[in-house]
């Protein structure tokens, strides 16, 4: 399957940094430092708590949203009444992995059939991981489509009105500052007000092969609030374990918690979900640990997504008891007191 080789890429972290990239963005402008834009509120959308209780044991989200086909790198819009995926070949789509969303009516309402977001966002060639930002004008994803800088690529696509799910314009490729010839993938937005930045998050490196050493690297770039790129991509070093897969990374809304898929030593499985946390956005991330079981099994656990309260996470794993090779799991936690 391509997609899971785009997710399992590798490359030495050094080579992004030499590889000659020349920054041509334009110097943030004060408008931009208004990094979150004035939001609807939701109710239960807001972190009231930086402390929380266990995950519950993982729920698979059904047969309506999961099939027989791999489905994967979930994201859940702020208000949690829109659900977006990937897909591969289901009936429906036209590429070989494709974006989807599902909606629902409330938040304690089934998921409805998904929806293939069309041509407008996907292409023929394989189009995944979408990211939607906390105010849901932003839709970041990685895709194979022709006219990029090679293999995957970030692509961003903008909306007017957040409450349309196919109102999207065409998509943009991010650029030669972020996209190389050896791929990009997993993005993830984090705006946050605590050190006025918004950053993207995502993984890089190249697919395993003859002579090639499995891995990949997490990195992150300063944007602007509407997704421009402001500065040269660097690696997240204390995340990163060299010649292993990390990748998939998700942000907690305040900027102290990340989690991510990876397969370094420790892994139950062919991948498991690990866990960093940080006292403040100003701070270094804590030495990454597995978040072992219930989360973390012998399969194969990828692309997580917190919610924007972080009481939830959805991820695909390919665990027993789901529809098919990969399915979309759920689980949730409560909220503490500080």
């Amino acid at each position: 399957m391509k997609k899971l080789t785009v997710l399992f890429f590798p490359s030495p972290i050094l080579l992004l940094v030499s590889c000659g990239r020349e920054s041509t963005v334009m110097p943030l402008q004060p408008a931009d430092r208004d990094e979150i834009r004035q939001l609807p509120s939701f109710l239960g959308d807001r972190l009231t708590s930086t402390h929380f209780s266990d995950w519950a044991e993982p729920v698979n989200l059904g047969p309506v949203v999961n099939s027989a086909l791999p489905d994967m790198n979930p994201t859940l819009s702020r208000d949690g009444m829109s659900l977006y995926f990937a897909s591969t070949n289901r009936p429906g789509g036209v590429g070989g992995i494709d974006i989807w969303v599902s909606q629902r009516a409330c938040v304690d309402c089934p998921w409805e059939t998904p929806v293939n977001l069309g041509l407008m966002v996907n292409s023929t060639a394989n189009d995944n991981g979408p990211e939607l930002s906390a105010d849901g004008h932003l839709l970041f994803f990685f895709s194979f489509r022709e006219g990029g800088e090679g293999g995957a690529d970030l692509y961003i696509s903008r909306r007017t009105d957040p409450q349309d799910d196919f109102a999207w314009e065409a998509p943009v490729n991010l650029g030669p500052v972020v996209n190389t010839s050896m791929g990009e993938a997993g993005p993830n937005y984090i705006a946050l007000v605590e050190n006025g930045t918004a950053n993207l998050y995502f993984n890089w490196g190249i697919g395993a092969g003859p002579g090639r050493i499995r891995n990949t690297d997490i990195y992150k770039v300063r944007v602007t609030r509407h997704g421009e790129i402001f500065d040269i991509p660097v690696p997240v070093a204390e995340l990163n374990v060299a010649n292993f897969l990390d990748q998939g990374p998700t942000v907690r809304a305040d900027g102290r918690e990340i989690l991510f898929q990876s397969d370094r030593p420790g892994t139950l499985g062919f991948g498991d979900l690990w866990m960093s946390t940080r006292p403040s956005a100003h701070h270094s991330w804590s030495i990454p640990v597995n978040m072992g079981a219930p989360l973390s099994s012998q399969a194969n656990e990828q692309g997580p997504d917190l919610s924007h309260d972080g009481r939830t996470i959805l991820w695909a794993a390919g665990r027993p008891g789901g529809s098919g090779q990969f399915d979309i799991w759920m689980s949730t936690r409560t909220a503490g007191k500080d």
